[in-house]
């Protein structure tokens, strides 16, 4: 597994279904994360987004590298569960603001 940052590795360590308060701790109070053709902004909405995802569909995502992309963060993952086609690979490019996560783009 690559060296993430902190914020970065509390992601991919949080419960799926930690509550807007724990997300705090690595995510920005206004972040915005886009998966799936949907938007969701806040951590309220983030929140809601991580609990319904892994609810219809658990899934696990084991990070395999990190780079840099235009001023953000990429980490390629494998993503693994009850979906067809699992596992797959999917870009997840994060935008990192003093430390927190500011933005999340899963494609």
């Amino acid at each position: 597994m690559p060296d993430l940052p902190p914020a970065i590795a509390a992601y991919y360590a949080a419960d799926h279904s930690a509550s807007p308060e724990a997300l705090g701790a690595f995510f920005a109070a206004d972040a915005h994360v886009h998966d799936e053709r949907h938007d969701h902004v806040g951590l309220d909405a983030i929140s809601t987004w991580r609990r319904d995802t892994y609810a219809r569909t658990p899934y696990t995502a084991r990070p395999l590298e990190m780079f840099e992309r235009d001023g953000a963060i990429v980490v390629r993952a494998e993503v693994s569960g009850s979906f067809p086609n699992s596992p797959i690979i999917l870009d997840h490019t994060f935008t990192l603001i003093d430390g927190l996560i500011a933005s999340l783009d899963i494609r």
